[in-house]
């Protein structure tokens, strides 16, 4: 059946910078805030935009983010027509079965995108925290006629030179694309979300490829191609919030961000809700001793010491004596009496010997998922 636009999300990545939490999954199943993992963000946002078309582009460690994915039912995806496909990387009798970029990705999965016949197609990535209304963009990309839609978002100066920076007109249409420049002339920064015309698209990538030119990644590829075809290409500008949570600092201070009643970030919006697979938990327990503050604690959570601004995940334990402050104890980790843990994320699974001392002064301390602190990882 023909639809308008369809979702593709890029959710491949090996996230690398995140160490010990990306290990044996793939970045976009990271656990967040007590009870998510990262894709639910844009898996929601696809939801509440009404797109109910989505492919997903699985590479590295996959098992768990199709698990966690399944059949879409908590997006409302699980339908005949459309709803959630996994879609990995696969052998053909011309290419090797490994995406080479985000562009190459969607090159390798035409066939999937042709059997809906959309008129645009929207390409996300898994791993970013922010709500958004992908229609809203839609309607700006048609608006414009453009040939590509950007979404972009303002940063501070001083960090322009680490981002994709987009240089526009007036009309906020692209004029130029820098990729990390060392004296930025815009502060737009790409989000990495583009609306294309797909026919168009499908042609750049499928004539550039047979004539032997790299194709393989949208920002250094083939949106270039487009600014120097003088295409269309627009700048979507978003306001709200929004983080790329790929290295251990920015996951801390997101997680952190939930805990903020100020943050842009309110996961309570009845108006937006954010979907994930939740499974049925007892409620949590907390001791005659125990004393909890400014965190967030999910059901199946036995609490007998102190926790402060921290964030605990389902079937946490938490030892008579211990304190946790400004920390994230992602699902079933045990730990044990006498316990001080200070700015730190701990992975599912692991254990916590009592009279432990977690603290790494200021630095974000980690432990990996199912390591047993202090002994053999």
């Amino acid at each position: 059946m023909k639809k308008e636009m369809i979702a593709m999300i890029l959710a491949g990545g090996q996230g690398t910078r995140l160490g010990k939490f990306t290990k044996s999954i793939a970045k976009p199943a990271v656990p967040f805030g007590g009870k998510y993992r990262i894709i639910d963000f844009v898996l929601s946002n696809c939801a509440n935009s009404g797109l109910s078309t989505v492919g997903v582009l699985t590479q590295y460690q996959p098992l768990v983010l199709n698990t966690h994915i399944g059949i879409g039912s908590p997006w409302d995806m699980d339908r005949r027509d459309g709803g959630v496909t996994i879609l990995q990387p696969y052998a053909s009798a011309t290419e090797e079965k490994w995406f080479r970029g985000t562009a190459h990705a969607i090159y390798q999965n035409i066939s999937y995108v042709d059997d809906y016949d959309p008129d645009f197609v929207l390409i996300l990535s898994g791993d970013h925290i922010y709500k958004m209304d992908y229609q809203a963009m839609l309607e700006f990309h048609k608006e414009k006629e453009a040939a590509v839609t950007i979404a972009v978002l303002e940063v501070p100066w001083d960090e322009a030179s680490r981002f994709g920076i987009m240089n526009t007109d007036s009309e906020m249409k692209i004029v130029e694309f820098e990729e990390k420049p060392k004296n930025p002339k815009s502060n737009l920064a790409s989000m990495g979300i583009y609306i294309f015309n797909w026919k168009m698209l499908k042609k750049y990538m499928v004539e550039g490829i047979n004539s032997g030119i790299d194709m393989d990644d949208f920002g250094k590829n083939v949106i270039p191609a487009f600014l120097d075809n003088e295409e269309r290409v627009y700048a979507y500008p978003f306001k709200g919030y929004w983080k790329d949570v790929g290295t251990l600092d920015s996951l801390w201070e997101a997680n952190m961000d939930l805990l903020d009643q100020e943050s842009e970030l309110n996961i309570s919006d009845k108006n937006w809700k954010i979907y994930s697979k939740n499974p049925s938990m007892p409620p949590q327990f907390l001791s005659k001793t125990a004393e909890v503050k400014d965190s967030m604690i999910v059901e199946g959570c036995l609490i007998k010491g102190k926790v402060r601004r921290s964030i605990l995940s389902p079937k946490v334990i938490v030892g008579e004596g211990t304190e946790i402050f400004d920390s994230v104890i992602m699902g079933n980790v045990r730990i044990g009496k006498n316990v001080m843990i200070r700015k730190a994320m701990i992975g599912e699974g692991a254990i916590i010997p009592d009279n432990s001392v977690i603290d790494e002064k200021g630095e974000i301390a980690v432990v990996g998922e199912n390591e047993v602190y202090g002994g053999d990882v």
